[in-house]
């Protein structure tokens, strides 16, 4: 780059902002001198009159989730399809409730797609964690792609039955709520997804969660399950650079949909219940074990779930310690009061007149 009075940067590109790998291309205009990777850049800076003011491809993502920013310190790639699978009890679910509670508070769109879960009770997760989502139910950001009603024969009686407070959660989910028909349908799923996406204009911004591809895998055949998966990473990840999501419990068998699928995904975390840490105890662990493109520290830690705070990390055996401390600490009790000796033979004594 020019070392002119406009500020450009030495050795980047004054259109893509990419470094300068050879001799520059330059372009004089007016009384500056503008220098670019290549052609191409100089030509595009001439035809469009703008340049990127930094290197937008594949740009990271910080999640807000403190397990998994910390040991993503160069973020997460908004074009990833990750995978997040584990045991039942390792409250998966309460993951992806945060990972869009902090999407939304960052100002950007929430899709889930829900298999096990009607739209009042994904809406309970929330504020069973003291995260109130009405407000974003209410403006359209946060949207559910129900795949889970279908499997009631009369959705109105469903309704009827419901206490005024989940009617209540029903009337504030319906406006924002698209009801897949039949889910065995990948087509319609895929179709329902594209036009959720679409109408929040999702390019670059936001997440999309799938609540569970384990329950979606029961539903269709393999090669369905499998080419789902595929095309939404290709359509939503790679097209619209929108991260998705995806829970897997395991059921048994390891090598199965959608765990035998990690040569495709972009990430995988595991989720695990470890009974070897502290006896007696099952301790919810967390690692990421992949991710492409970004530098990842694969490590296991610890981890529980608060109101407000989320996924909250901590060291058990720290923890236990410290318990144990405490325990071990002498209570202060108040001095015995000082009494008059009694004699050994005060049984013989006579009373005083």
């Amino acid at each position: 780059m020019s070392d002119t009075p406009g500020g450009h940067d030495q050795n980047r590109c004054d259109f893509c902002r990419l470094p300068c790998p050879g001799e520059p291309v330059i372009l004089e205009y007016e009384a500056d001198t503008y220098e670019f990777c290549s052609e191409t850049c100089r030509n595009e800076m001439k035809e469009n009159d703008r340049v990127f003011t930094e290197y937008h491809g594949f740009r990271q993502l910080v999640t807000g989730v403190s397990a998994l920013d910390d040991h993503l310190p160069q973020g997460l790639p908004r074009n990833s399809f990750v995978l997040i699978s584990g045991e039942g009890g390792t409250r998966d679910n309460a993951i992806q409730s945060e990972l869009i509670w902090r999407t939304l508070e960052r100002d950007e769109p929430a899709v889930i797609l829900s298999f096990t879960e009607p739209p009042v009770s994904i809406v309970e997760q929330f504020l069973s964690l003291e995260w109130n989502v009405l407000p974003y139910l209410e403006s359209g950001q946060f949207h559910i792609v129900d795949c889970f009603t279908y499997r009631v024969s009369d959705r109105n009686r469903m309704f009827a039955r419901m206490d005024d407070w989940n009617q209540f959660l029903h009337r504030v989910t319906n406006s924002v709520t698209t009801t897949v028909r039949d889910p065995t349908d990948t087509s319609e799923l895929q179709h329902k997804l594209d036009n959720c996406l679409e109408s929040l204009s999702m390019s670059d911004t936001g997440i999309v969660v799938f609540d569970s591809l384990t329950e979606f895998g029961t539903l269709v055949q393999p090669v369905q399950a499998y080419d789902f998966v595929k095309d939404v990473r290709a359509d939503v990840c790679k097209g619209r650079f929108v991260p998705v999501f995806a829970g897997a419990t395991f059921a048994g068998e390891e090598d199965i949909f959608p765990h035998d699928m990690g040569y495709v995904m972009d990430g995988l975390i595991d989720l695990q219940l470890n009974g070897s840490v502290i006896e007696d105890v099952l301790v919810k662990r967390i690692r990421i074990r992949k991710m492409n493109s970004v530098l990842t520290i694969p490590e296991w830690v610890a981890y529980e779930y608060t109101g407000e705070k989320g996924l909250v990390t901590f060291d058990p055996i720290e923890e236990l310690e410290k318990s144990e401390a405490v325990l071990d600490e002498p209570s202060e009790s108040p001095p015995e009061e000082q009494c008059p000796a009694v004699p050994d033979d005060a049984s013989e004594v006579e009373p005083t007149e």
